[in-house]
């Protein structure tokens, strides 16, 4: 293992003080390389969009239309903690061409300005992303709670972190600790699994399970404080693939009605699709709280973030409350 561990954000934490209620959110904002291609121009997000994205923009948030609907989706939900995966890292702009900017963030985005997860999310947030993945971070409410090491409203690199040798670069699992207004604090683990098919992948999200539940890489479990939450992108649906897939086995080893944690997201055969109306691979779960979980778009009543066929995925939003 390769480390690239922040000491500040890496320590267990011992607080039992009450947590506030909290809305969560977990959004792979991303889009695929076949979104767009079937879209009439009127449409909105076309091929040539799509095409641009893939190339330029590593199919991360960063097509203005979505970005303005997802700034708005945010300001209706009124969440206090956010992970986001694959969302655009603006500073990546200053290597892309003009010709690539029409419609997308970089024709706005100037050196210093916030990036596309601030601006999502507007003013009286703090943002923090993985070691070496800027395009997955996590964010609080400051009027909630703040990051324990991070002093500025974007911390690059601002999670606690390790990369597994094999798996690709940089840090998949990311631990920050929220220092919460009301007092005490609250461990959150942002995960954003490897994807893929093949052996080598299933065996990579094995592993940053067991980053979560075991040793992150500095000795300590992701998750190893006296309240945890963990949300993101698991690319394992731990209800339907146990049969074929050993990190959806490795999840329910460690989530289960025995075990301290819990799923909030719906989990088993008849769970709503958060993936493409298929699958169930983004998930919100906890030691510490109880509540009820809705997909934007999937859930009867509640509204898409957008109508062009662009995300791939649809935002989880869980209200939860302390459990006693």
């Amino acid at each position: 293992m390769q480390l690239l561990l922040l000491a500040c954000t890496g320590g267990p934490v011992d607080s039992a003080e009450p947590a506030a209620t909290l809305t969560a959110v977990t959004f792979n904002t991303g889009t695929s390389e076949g979104m767009g291609h079937d879209a009439e121009p009127d449409d909105g997000y076309t091929g040539e969009h799509a095409e641009i994205s893939d190339t330029w923009y590593g199919d991360g948030l960063a097509w203005l239309p979505a970005v303005a609907a997802t700034e708005a989706f945010f300001t209706q939900v009124e969440a206090d903690v956010v992970g986001f995966q694959e969302i655009h890292w603006s500073e990546e702009c200053a290597d892309i061409p003009e010709e690539a900017w029409p419609d997308f963030t970089c024709s706005e985005w100037s050196a210093g300005d916030p990036t596309v997860a601030q601006v999502v999310l507007g003013e009286g947030w703090q943002v923090a992303c993985h070691p070496g993945k800027p395009d997955k971070c996590a964010a609080v409410r400051r009027s909630f709670g703040s990051f324990v090491g991070c002093d500025e409203d974007f911390c690059l690199d601002g999670l606690a972190g390790s990369t597994i040798e094999g798996c690709g670069s940089g840090a998949r699992v990311g631990r920050g600790v929220i220092e919460l207004a009301e007092g005490g604090e609250l461990v959150l683990v942002h995960v954003h699994s490897s994807s893929g098919l093949s052996s080598e992948d299933e065996q990579c999200r094995v592993a940053q399970v067991e980053q979560v539940f075991v040793d992150l890489g500095d000795g300590e479990p992701a998750a190893n404080g006296a309240r945890n939450l963990i949300l993101g992108d698991f690319n394992t649906d731990p209800g339907r693939f146990t049969g074929t897939d050993d990190s959806a086995v490795r999840w329910n080893d460690f989530v289960n009605e025995d075990s301290e944690f819990a799923f909030h997201t719906e989990v088993g055969p008849d769970a709503p699709g958060s993936y493409g109306g298929l699958a169930d691979i983004d998930h919100v779960v906890s030691d510490a709280f109880a509540g009820s979980c809705w997909i934007a778009g999937v859930t009867e009543g509640r509204d898409p973030v957008i109508d062009a066929i662009y995300f791939d995925h649809k935002p989880v939003v869980c209200g939860l409350a302390e459990s006693l």
